[in-house]
């Protein structure tokens, strides 16, 4: 009588599946051959990884909370609340910067206030030494806004480092926000 299809049985001379027979001369095959494919498969992994990684594309965000602060504009005090973020992003590839922006996002509390008046934002990039060695500095809006917001023109650096942004309200810088760009 044979065994239903889909038990296995050891009968001392091999291992049965159902009616198929394997040995361990087969099992053994199919182990190598397994392992040569495993190789063979990471081995090309390898070569795409090794072969695509010099033109790296790379972007960076982050948001660091912009703290409660006070100023006074015209005689009269502004109150900043908590519930804003200062927002720095980057996108590029090793040195060269293809998109820049960075801005405040505000919510709750601190959608409600008047705003940031007398601001203005600028880009500082600095050496692994954090030597700063070039400064975009951008112009000072006497309006008051809740969303300022600022974009930087596409540059290639001459140097690996950081770049970063920085929130200046009144003259004061109030935030700011950076990003390491290396090899």
């Amino acid at each position: 009588m044979n065994p239903p299809i889909g038990q296995k049985h050891d009968r001392g001379d091999g291992v049965h599946f159902g009616r198929k027979r394997l040995s361990a001369g087969r099992g053994m095959f199919m182990v190598a051959l397994y392992r040569s494919r495993l190789f063979t498969a990471l081995a090309a992994a390898c070569a795409l990884v090794l072969a695509s990684s010099s033109v790296a594309q790379a972007g960076a965000v982050g948001s660091t909370p912009v703290q409660t602060f006070e100023y006074s504009v015209g005689g009269m005090t502004m109150k900043v609340p908590t519930g804003c973020l200062f927002t720095h992003i980057l996108r590029g590839g090793g040195k060269k910067i293809t998109y820049q922006n960075a801005g405040v996002d505000c919510a709750f509390v601190g959608a409600l206030s008047s705003g940031f008046c007398n601001w203005r934002i600028d880009f500082t990039y600095a050496n692994t030494n954090n030597k700063t060695y070039r400064t975009s500095r951008g112009r000072t809006h006497a309006e008051c806004k809740i969303d300022p917001m600022r974009n930087n023109s596409p540059q290639t650096l001459p140097r690996y480092g950081k770049a970063c942004a920085h929130l200046y309200v009144n003259g004061v810088r109030r935030v700011s926000q950076c990003h390491h760009i290396t090899k």
